[in-house]
């Protein structure tokens, strides 16, 4: 498979629209906002940028439930507007990649309507049907919202049915396709002519909600293989520098798949949860009573990290990149009861492993997890993840002129800000400049460079790693702790 040149350098910045930057004043962040704020995403040393979904909805799960796939939802703008936003960013040399969310719709898209139709139509099979929950189903299919007799199997909330794209194992067949039959086949050709759509207004990859969510009754995963292989190889001809990034969180599955980065998050394998987020946390829904890694008291384990890093490391390198990232929109913010000292210890970390860095927006300045907020848009414990950018001391944190009251959600009054700390050397912003300047200043600590961890005893503290490339080599020491190791 063809290998996309510009990944060996890149870093990317993840952008969640509604909270980036607010444009017209209406509270809500937009693709017009994020096009003023280029030249910071450029001057910070990004070379890319991830944005969350953007497509018509009715944002029961903020935006991962689309009405229409080939619109921009009104409240960011128009397609025009991203068409500006790719030219922009073309411009300064920034890649846009956007999230493709392949396995469901909400309930509101037109073919879910005419799906719910008695009658026979093209889109009758291009949701999952039952009259009757299978045996491991019960849990997933929903009745009562169609003219037609039958459940739909949803996909993650109620409101997400799941796309038809067929079962790789049939236990029932009269219900299940296998995905090969010619109604599956039409879905999948239809989420090929989304992508290809948006990549024809200026975008430059896809990264994939749910990758593994499209085939059903899949345990080994190798329908799901052959479907996204099948699409990498199409754009590999096609589009062949068009990146897949997925939402999967087993890169040796991932990138076997197709992918060329897969992110190393809380799904799947403990390590990166065991990393950052192992403590116990006020409010949450999926509750861990361990001991990150990175933290200041030193009663974590780089094993519980390096068992499945080292294992998929070495099944993807040279085919794939594994992405460890600051934090994303699903998970609570990276700064959640750490210290400005203890955050520059874990950006020095991730900036000087292997892969491909994602850094969630506003994790630059240090911005808070809000862990009491009231559920938005379907956010739950995670809304305290996505407040509005914080871009100076002034009204709203200069995200918005809108009154307070109208914002999509509330911002840290006298909170970080990106204006005071462009000013001041020391502060995490330019911290995070700096260490994404020497990341790119050597071919030892680009995505592709080695890395070989050198202590693994006293449960890694400090963890110790040599990273060579070319004709550089670094040695990297890490200590997390508040004592001298």
């Amino acid at each position: 498979m063809n290998k996309v040149k510009w990944l060996e350098n890149a870093v990317f910045y993840n952008i969640y629209p509604q909270s980036f930057y607010d444009s017209n004043d209406d509270g809500i962040g937009d693709l017009n906002g994020i096009t003023q704020k280029l030249s910071y995403v450029k001057d910070m040393g990004f070379d890319a940028i991830w944005l969350n979904p953007f497509y018509e909805s009715p944002f029961r799960d903020a935006g991962y439930d689309v009405t229409d796939f080939y619109k921009v939802a009104p409240r960011y703008g128009t397609n025009e507007d991203f068409v500006r936003l790719c030219t922009e960013a073309h411009k300064k040399g920034l890649k846009v990649c956007i999230d493709l969310v392949a396995g469901h719709t909400s309930l509101e898209c037109e073919w879910f309507q005419k799906s719910c139709l008695p009658e026979p139509n093209e889109y009758t099979n291009r949701y999952i049907w039952t009259d009757r929950a299978g045996k491991d189903y019960n849990h997933s299919c929903i009745g009562g919202y169609a003219q037609r007799n039958g459940m739909y199997m949803k996909n993650y909330y109620y409101c997400q049915p799941a796309l038809n794209y067929g079962f790789a194992n049939i236990d029932e067949p009269e219900w299940q396709l296998p995905p090969e039959h010619p109604d599956c086949r039409a879905t999948k050709n239809e989420l090929i002519k989304i992508m290809e759509h948006w990549l024809s207004l200026g975008a430059d990859g896809f990264r994939v909600d749910m990758a593994a969510s499209v085939i059903k009754n899949d345990p080994e995963y190798k329908e799901i293989i052959k479907f996204w292989r099948e699409i990498r190889e199409l754009f590999d001809e096609k589009y062949s520098e068009c990146v897949l990034i997925s939402e999967w969180s087993h890169p040796s599955v991932a990138i076997k798949a197709g992918f060329h980065i897969d992110f190393l998050i809380h799904m799947n394998l403990p390590s990166y949860t065991m990393l950052f987020r192992a403590e116990k946390r006020e409010n949450a829904v999926q509750q861990f009573e361990g001991n990150s890694f990175f933290n200041k008291n030193g009663n974590g384990s780089i094993e519980n990290f390096l068992a499945d890093y080292l294992r998929e490391y070495d099944a993807t390198k040279g085919k794939g990149y594994i992405s460890i990232p600051t934090g994303n929109h699903d998970i609570p913010r990276i700064s959640y009861n750490r210290t400005k000292k203890e955050l520059e210890v874990v950006y020095a970390f991730i900036m000087t492993m292997p892969g491909v860095p994602f850094v969630y927006y506003g994790d630059e300045i240090g911005m808070k997890y809000f862990s009491d907020l009231p559920s938005k848009e379907g956010g739950f414990t995670r809304t305290g993840s996505r407040t509005p950018m914080q871009w100076s001391k002034g009204k709203n944190a200069g995200f918005s002129s809108c009154d307070a009251a109208e914002l999509y959600l509330p911002v840290e009054e006298h909170g970080v800000n990106v204006e005071e700390q462009i000013k001041d050397a020391s502060s995490l912003l330019n911290t995070m400049k700096s260490l994404i300047k020497l990341r790119k200043s050597s071919e030892a600590l680009s995505n592709d460079g080695e890395i070989e961890f050198l202590n693994r005893k006293y449960n890694g503290y400090p963890l110790i790693y040599k990273r060579t490339g070319g004709d550089g080599e670094y040695l990297v020491c890490i200590n997390p702790t508040d004592k001298k190791q």
